[in-house]
């Protein structure tokens, strides 16, 4: 059962980067691609022996990323990060009180 709300958590924690104003960071983006190789391994953290196929995937993603969020576009106006965030606060409190 802690797996399972473990990897529900992972999940959540990757965040939809493209179109804010500020650009995403490459803090970022790194944090995003490390999100996803966990969640796609099914590690927090590799053994030695994993350690590095793991680090590389990481830093694949995140380039393979960077390059998708730069070659995207869009007419929409860019989100507003604070007010974005201020959203997520609210339907966060609506859901856990």
């Amino acid at each position: 059962m802690i797996d399972v709300q473990y990897n529900i958590i992972m999940c959540r924690n990757i965040k939809t980067l493209y179109n804010f104003e500020p650009v995403a960071t490459e803090e970022e983006i790194n944090a995003a691609a490390l999100q996803f190789v966990r969640k796609v391994s099914g590690f927090k953290n590799p053994s030695k022996v994993n350690q590095e196929a793991f680090e590389l995937a990481v830093e694949k993603i995140g380039r393979d990323c960077r390059e998708l969020l730069n070659s995207l576009e869009t007419t929409a106006e860019p989100k507003n990060r604070e007010v974005e965030n201020a959203r997520a606060m609210v339907r966060s409190k609506k859901r856990f009180g």
